[in-house]
């Protein structure tokens, strides 16, 4: 019923109106897909362009056009935040019951019969946003379990991916990659999806106009944008500057680049965040303005910075943390790890034990609480209101913007292989917002970016996806501390070129 409690009429409209404002390689795309859903022919397809081309404006076409005729779409996306720019859209594992711990022996947490099953075989098309950054297997899980649960139904295609379903993943691969905890290069290129046995049968589609930075009435304007969009494309590719062995020294251009003075942190911030003081009641501030940086450590130290010049009373919340008691701990250990040896543990997706705010700064969701909300992993609030077991917050992105919500503690887990031990901590979700890591920003658009670089980015894709989050080069700023050991101005960039090689 969730999949079909649509206003057709509505999407009628919607979908009349996407049509013509296609490009013509997004129309290519748009009407080889829906022929394969049409005629039950079944299909694997890549739907293949940086940020900006109009990837997700198909998607909407796509999902418009099938749902005003009562047929049923499961949009997915790799990550939280990417979700919420899909109509009705969800994380991939959340609808396709996916392990966190995958392999090449995994398959979805599916059983044949149940709802989910049957929301599977009636599906007319799948489409999974952002889909490079996450590991083959996920895929392989998905056509394991799709063969399994369609082997009985008549659309079932034993040779083709998928058992038959038209399936359709987009996003770009000079993005960033599967992250591989202590996994080399050649580790993260076989983990990507290019690399799996799926992608023999896989149709790539390829958008190539930027519409993020062709929107400007100004031709000068228009000029700009297409000579920086040039720009990122050659920083994603890997041709900007001399590449060895995967990296290069790219040089910033002058009128982004802000110089590492005494200075120039002030100068950087208040780019970002100009008049911050006075806009702490603003909820429009903050909906599209962040600090990007390479690491959770580089983004704690600019977050503490800037709550430091805040006025107002700051709250402080502990978080009670304590060993999972299993097999896998023995009773030797529970002694041996006090709690403030877990007080001291902070790894990505985990907030800090202790969690400081103020009224009005904003913060990011770091859990998944409501997805038909719009609360999930990566969405941005603004603190509103700081009580002792409840924290009242705006949303600020995605359609549910506006919305009051209220966050409470949780019991949260760390999913992090390199701990000899298992641990939770009951803590507030959340973590200060005004900067935030690279990673967690992919898929987003933003108005204004500030990149913090005390550290070059260390994997590939990270310098193009901070670099390509804005609409036009006016609003990004790029802070280097090169410390001596490099030209001025000028920054590290990783890319495994090889990742290429398979998308034709």
């Amino acid at each position: 019923m969730d999949e079909m409690n649509f206003d057709r009429e509505l999407l009628r409209e919607e979908f009349k109106e996407s049509l013509k404002s296609m490009t013509h390689e997004q129309r290519n795309a748009y009407d080889r897909i829906l022929n394969a859903v049409s005629m039950d022919l079944g299909g694997f397809y890549f739907v293949y362009g940086y940020g900006g081309t109009g990837k997700t404006f198909l998607y909407r076409t796509l999902s418009a056009s099938l749902r005003c005729n009562g047929k049923i779409v499961l949009n997915v996306a790799s990550s939280g935040i990417a979700s919420l720019l899909l109509p009705n859209g969800r994380t991939a594992h959340s609808r396709f019951k996916i392990p966190l711990n995958i392999n090449e022996d995994s398959v979805c947490n599916i059983k044949q019969g149940s709802s989910l099953a049957k929301l599977l075989a009636r599906a007319s098309l799948i489409i999974w946003d952002e889909a490079p950054m996450l590991n083959k297997h996920c895929y392989e899980a998905l056509d394991k379990s799709l063969k399994d649960i369609l082997r009985f139904e008549q659309s079932y295609k034993p040779y083709m991916p998928f058992g038959g379903k038209v399936v359709v993943l987009g996003g770009d691969f000079r993005q960033i990659l599967p992250v591989i905890p202590m996994g080399s290069r050649q580790d993260i290129v076989q983990s990507s999806i290019s690399s799996s046995y799926l992608w023999d049968y896989c149709n790539v589609l390829k958008l190539s106009r930027n519409m993020r930075l062709s929107s400007s009435s100004s031709s000068q304007d228009n000029c700009e944008n297409m000579d920086f969009a040039n720009w990122l494309i050659h920083i994603g590719d890997g041709l900007a500057g001399d590449s060895i062995d995967g990296e290069s020294k790219v040089l910033i251009p002058n009128e982004i680049l802000i110089d590492d003075t005494d200075t120039g942190f002030e100068e950087f911030i208040q780019f970002v965040y100009p008049m911050l003081i006075y806009n702490l009641t603003n909820t429009d501030y903050f909906k599209e303005r962040s600090i990007l940086a390479p690491t959770l450590e580089v983004v704690n130290e600019v977050n503490n910075n800037i709550m430091s010049l805040l006025p107002g009373d700051q709250r402080v919340y502990l978080s009670s943390d304590s060993l999972c008691v299993e097999e896998g701990n023995m009773e030797s250990q529970l002694d041996t790890f006090s709690p403030d040896v877990l007080n001291a543990i902070n790894c990505s997706g985990l907030p800090n034990h202790q969690l400081c705010l103020k009224e009005g700064v904003p913060v990011m969701l770091l859990r998944n609480i409501d997805q038909s909300n719009g609360l999930c992993n990566g969405t941005k609030l603004q603190v509103r209101r700081l009580g002792n077991h409840i924290i009242e917050c705006i949303v600020l992105t995605g359609d549910k913007a506006g919305r009051v919500v209220l966050i409470p503690r949780m019991n949260m887990i760390p999913n992090n292989d390199t701990l000899p031990f298992r641990f939770q901590r009951r803590q507030f979700p959340l973590i200060v917002s005004f900067a935030m890591n690279i990673n967690k920003s992919q898929g987003q658009t933003l108005g204004v970016v500030g990149l913090y670089l005390p550290k070059p980015v260390f994997t590939h894709g990270q310098l193009y996806v901070a670099l390509s989050r804005v609409k036009s080069k006016k609003c990004l700023r790029v802070l280097i501390q090169n410390n001596g050991s490099m030209p001025k101005g000028s920054t590290i960039n990783v890319v495994f070129r090889e990742v290429f090689n398979n998308v034709t």
